[in-house]
């Protein structure tokens, strides 16, 4: 099991411990889904305005693109793992999240098939640059700010919907070429331009929008 998994279970079971210390505790488990992936998250209710959330999404998006003006086959995986903690405003279902997220986000590419390529300013054939893979990867650690609203229906089950914002940071991007000229000095500087020029696109996603919407079980 990863550690961040065996993180957020062990966040999970101290909510269950600490529901079972007073009647009058809370403790909901859900799904959700939205911009971060399909997850599952645990919540525990100690006082009416408070409550304590921990869990993780996960998904990958496939698509393709052009990247500073190269074509790409490209894989967005969403990998997190988070704890929050929700102040509930009084007579409304509206609160205000403050968390942090364990943050294994990142996009994978693969240039697509062509006859020629422009690295760094400069033409180079299809057999000189072979295939160009890039990872680009985010904070391990982010912050997350948000609203949220939550809707219990009957005493047991609930609706909530999320909006707010993850401070991924900026991007670490990689990017390596399988080609004839992989190892040339020449071509390792305009590859690098490239890798520089792919970084500063990727900055779009340092501020990575958050909208769910989940249902919530409350067995006990």
């Amino acid at each position: 099991m990863k550690p961040r998994y065996a993180t957020v279970l062990a966040a999970a079971a101290l909510l269950f411990a600490g529901s079972s210390a007073s009647a009058n505790d809370n403790l909901w488990f859900g799904v959700k889904a939205g911009t971060l992936g399909l997850g599952v998250e645990a919540r525990w209710q100690p006082i009416p305005w408070m409550d304590l959330r921990a869990g993780l999404n996960r998904f990958d998006f496939d698509d393709d693109g052009a990247q500073a003006g190269i074509a790409y086959d490209a894989t967005l995986e969403l990998d997190t793992v988070y704890a929050t903690a929700n102040l509930r405003f009084p007579l409304s279902p509206m609160r205000l999240s403050v968390g942090a997220f364990s943050n294994n986000n990142q996009l994978v590419m693969a240039s697509r098939e062509a006859d020629s390529f422009i690295i760094g300013g400069q033409t180079f054939s299809g057999d000189e640059v072979g295939q160009l893979r890039s990872t680009s990867s985010f904070d391990s650690v982010s912050p997350y700010l948000g609203l949220g609203f939550d809707f219990e229906l009957a005493n047991r089950i609930g609706l909530n919907l999320d909006l707010g914002v993850l401070w991924q940071g900026e991007p670490t991007v990689t990017l390596t070429s399988t080609g004839t000229l992989a190892d040339d000095p020449t071509f390792q500087d305009r590859l690098e331009s490239e890798r520089q020029e792919l970084q500063s696109e990727g900055e779009d996603f340092k501020a990575w929008p958050v909208v769910s919407l989940g249902l919530h079980f409350n067995f006990f």
